[in-house]
């Protein structure tokens, strides 16, 4: 998470470098919630885990996040079979008809 192109670019590098997990960044500030076994859990304690994710989800709010769960928002997002519009690394994604939307064609489209 972060709040400009520049955080959310470093956030991203973050999690790369530690080989998955949770990141925020802001003015200069680095916290990561390590998740190294595939990228996707933790080798710690559960309650150790617990304790970082609700740290992490608070200084998220206070950066101005209003969503009740900002980290489990974004994981969600990333999934292409919930229904509705996903964004993925591939472009947007219409779940609902299980297709790729090509932006271009709609554009013209609609010029027409």
């Amino acid at each position: 998470m972060g709040v400009s192109d520049e955080d959310i670019t470093r956030a991203v590098n973050f999690v790369i470098r530690h080989r998955g997990g949770l990141s925020l960044v802001h003015e200069g500030h680095e916290e990561i919630l390590e998740l190294p076994v595939a990228g996707l859990m933790s080798t710690e304690d559960g309650y150790q885990v617990a304790q970082k994710y609700s740290e992490m989800t608070a200084a998220v709010r206070t950066l101005g996040s209003r969503l009740k769960a900002p980290y489990m928002t974004l994981s969600f997002m990333a999934l292409l079979v919930i229904p509705e519009i996903k964004l993925s690394d591939q472009g947007l994604f219409d779940g609902n008809n299980f297709t790729f939307v090509d932006l271009f064609t709609q554009s013209k489209n609609k010029s027409h």
